[in-house]
């Protein structure tokens, strides 16, 4: 993914095939719920990755596993192969994990914040990701573009 990406918080997989269906083969970052890692489980977040992997073939997206503040479900999910986790906190555990997800680039920084849309409860949620991402994709395309010389 080199271009940026606007983040799209994902409860389920309907969520998923929203935001790559909106995306239009731009890349998108995936996030799981807060603390996902934990209530919904690791093995749950991979067969939703699995899934719009195989629906989306040819899709452009960073999936992120947010494990809260718990770096024990960080390094577990790291084991089990998930591409990024999100941790928050500070301490020698959470360093510790770090630098193992920093040496598989696996590092989430930081939560998104306001930068991120979150699905939850959205029931146009194709058009709500279409104009989350057009704020982004918009200043990509305007950039890239000066216009009449």
């Amino acid at each position: 993914m080199t271009e940026p990406a606007p983040a799209f918080v994902i409860h389920h997989l309907e969520h998923g095939r929203a935001a790559l269906t909106a995306a239009e083969g731009r890349p998108v970052l995936l996030i799981s719920p807060p603390g996902a890692a934990g209530y919904q489980g690791i093995s749950w977040w991979q067969a939703l990755v699995t899934a719009l992997r195989s629906e989306f073939p040819q899709a452009d997206f960073t999936p992120v596993l947010d494990c809260a503040d718990c770096p024990g479900w960080a390094l577990a999910a790291l084991r089990m192969g998930v591409e990024k986790v999100l941790l928050c906190g500070e301490g020698p555990a959470f360093q510790a994990v770090r630098e193992v997800a920093e040496q598989k680039a696996a590092w989430g920084e930081g939560r998104w914040g306001n930068d991120s849309l979150d699905l939850l409860g959205d029931s146009f949620p194709v058009r709500s990701c279409r104009d989350h991402g057009q704020r982004l994709w918009g200043r990509i395309v305007d950039a890239a573009d000066p216009g009449p010389g």
